[in-house]
């Protein structure tokens, strides 16, 4: 009876202890998000509306009722920050990598500005990083390509400059890539094929150059395909529209591409969007696509075209807009509104 007694008050013990620890600990961890938020509001020159400045207290027990910030119930830690649109000028502190349960982070909107510190790269659990409309500057960090979860990366509308890293394409679950508006400069690399799940790239308005990357042909979820305002140049993949059956947006106006239009782009039966203005393509335009009936709008404008407009184009009954003007056509042509 007395080892049985003394087995049960050894239990309650340990039990009691263990608490006591869990909830040492638990305490520990959303002190340390409430100091990395801090430290991130200590890096903020100007906030408008005064959000942080009166919201963020240093006497708060804990960050999860603060504006902006999440926490997930199970853990009691800071799992989304949410700072967007509130025209905040500042930098980012490295303290940010010690939100370790941290899943999104949105930035978007403000004017931070800088690079981004190392320490983001122990966010090992973030899926959604959106610092688009901002002042970021440098390059695009490699450790980008250490975060094994990140779906979402925003970053357009920035001062980015530098060459895409290659480690960037080990983000095998990234499902949007948005680096439009920015200074990009070199070639697209071909490990872009690496990124299986991506349904939408945009490289618009950047100072790319070099031929049609074709790691793009094994991105077959793509939805999306903007790379417009840049210097690429060459032909077009004859096969494209094989390889890209979930394809919607198709743009690549301004840029310097020659040779024929791909007949295979009807095979993209869901397209809706096809930009191609302000190259050097020539040849016919393909009849084939007066299969596309999905297609809203078609945008040939200021290339080398010849031939005729094909009839077929007259089946497409979703068709609102056709571009065809400064071309070499037979007769003349100019923006055609297709009523419905």
């Amino acid at each position: 009876m007395e080892i049985t007694r003394h087995y049960f008050c050894l239990s309650i013990f340990f039990f009691h202890s263990l608490m006591l620890c869990l909830t040492i600990n638990a305490h520990t961890n959303i002190t340390t998000d409430k100091h990395a938020l801090l430290s991130l509001k200590s890096k903020i020159s100007f906030d408008p509306h005064s959000i942080l400045a009166d919201n963020w207290s240093v006497n708060s027990i804990t960050p999860c009722n603060w504006i902006g910030v999440t926490c997930n119930s199970r853990h009691n830690r800071v799992s989304a920050l949410d700072l967007s649109n509130m025209g905040l000028v500042g930098e980012l502190t490295p303290n940010l990598g010690n939100l370790s349960f941290l899943i999104s982070l949105n930035l978007s909107q403000n004017n931070f500005h800088n690079s981004f510190p190392r320490e983001l790269s122990q966010l090992r659990r973030l899926k959604v990083l959106q610092c688009n409309m901002n002042n970021f500057s440098g390059i695009i960090p490699s450790w980008f390509g250490l975060l094994p979860n990140l779906r979402f990366l925003y970053l357009e509308n920035n001062s980015i400059s530098g060459f895409l890293p290659t480690s960037l394409f080990n983000l095998s679950k990234l499902e949007v890539l948005h680096l439009g508006v920015n200074s990009l400069e070199g070639s697209i690399p071909r490990e872009m094929g690496n990124l299986p799940q991506l349904k939408w790239l945009n490289l618009s308005l950047n100072h790319l150059s070099g031929s049609f990357p074709l790691g793009i042909l094994n991105l077959s979820k793509l939805e999306i395909l903007s790379i417009s305002s840049n210097s690429l140049f060459g032909e077009l993949p004859l096969g494209i529209g094989n390889h890209l059956p979930k394809l919607q947006k198709f743009n690549m106006p301004w840029n310097k591409f020659s040779g024929e239009i791909p007949s295979s782009l009807s095979k993209c039966s869901l397209l809706q969007i096809i930009s191609l203005p302000c190259n050097n393509f020539s040849g016919r335009i393909p009849r084939e696509f007066g299969n596309l009936t999905k297609l809203e709008l078609l945008d040939l404008s200021s290339n080398q075209l010849t031939g005729a407009i094909p009839k077929e184009i007259g089946n497409l009954t979703a068709l609102e807009v056709l571009y065809s003007e400064d071309n070499n056509f037979g007769g003349t042509f100019s923006a055609m509104l297709v009523a419905k």
